[in-house]
């Protein structure tokens, strides 16, 4: 996409909706740290996975990757909680490191069996909507962007609503903040964190679908897209729902604005060196708790 001389709106609107993506497929990641203290290190490639299912959902049965999702959130939802029911909850009962470990190894099989199932080919869904473009004036923006924008709005409030109003919402809640008590109290606080992982998950089915109509997809993509989403909780704050998605604005600004200033080659550059700045500054993020 050209940008005018001089013309720094563009990038800007574009960095901000783009931040809407890397907070959609942030959300899942920030949930279960928030619980579980775990960094996933398979979100990104569960993500990919999403993108995958979307794709042959699209692909063999014609169905819209939207519409497709009524498939693929219970699909990982289930997939989730049997993650963390029978590896991940294992792992915990033998040290805080061993879930880590689990995570990799499951990253590392879904990387190998997407690349067996669909080739190390890229994907993408392609939709008559997603190539569509809008105006805001004289400038010309991807409807996908918007997209991606607006759906990140609705899972941030969805999962902002869950965790605050409802009995399962608050015992997850009270889980991450103290899990003894949480006991204490009658909260079975193995299934709050299959629960949790379970409804992350779901929320990373939708990630999966916005990220393939948005950028093409190969089956070692998750490991970018799961640094973006660590550098966006990061910035956020580890936990917080409202603070993820501000992350995800904030990181997409930085760097489509990078990319205009300083040209593409540098755009992630300084997206890291933000995230190591927030860090060494503010370990909690900017609106951890």
């Amino acid at each position: 996409m050209g940008m005018g001389s001089g013309d720094v709106i563009t990038p800007l609107i574009i960095g901000i909706m783009l931040g809407g993506l890397y907070a959609l497929i942030a959300l899942g990641l920030s949930l279960i740290f928030g619980v579980m203290r775990l960094i996933n290190l398979a979100h990104g490639d569960l993500v990919i996975l999403s993108s995958y299912i979307a794709y042959a959902l699209l692909t063999y049965l014609g169905l819209d990757p939207v519409l497709g999702l009524v498939i693929s959130i219970p699909f990982m939802f289930v997939l989730g909680f049997v993650i963390q029911r029978y590896l991940l909850g294992k792992g915990f009962a033998v040290s805080s490191e061993t879930p880590l470990i689990i995570a990799f190894g499951i990253s590392l099989v879904l990387q190998n069996l997407n690349q067996i199932l669909w080739t190390p080919l890229s994907r993408g869904l392609n939709t008559s909507y997603s190539r569509m473009s809008f105006f805001v004036g004289e400038r010309q923006f991807p409807v996908s962007y918007l997209l991606d924008f607006v759906a990140g709005i609705v899972v941030m409030l969805a999962l902002r609503a869950f965790l605050t109003k409802t009995y399962m919402g608050r015992a997850i809640t009270a889980a991450s903040q103290d899990k003894r008590a949480a006991q204490l109290m009658g909260i079975n606080t193995n299934r709050v964190y299959g629960y949790a992982f379970a409804i992350a998950m779901g929320s990373a089915a939708v990630a999966g679908t916005f990220l393939g109509m948005t950028f093409p997809f190969t089956p070692t993509s998750g490991i970018s897209f799961l640094t973006i989403a660590f550098g966006t909780v990061v910035i956020g704050g580890l936990g917080s729902m409202l603070g993820t998605f501000f992350g995800g604005i904030i990181l997409g600004v930085f760097q489509t604005m990078g990319g205009y200033l300083f040209g593409p080659a540098s755009q992630m550059l300084i997206v890291y060196v933000l995230v190591l700045l927030i860090l060494a500054i503010r370990p909690k993020g900017l609106f951890g708790r």
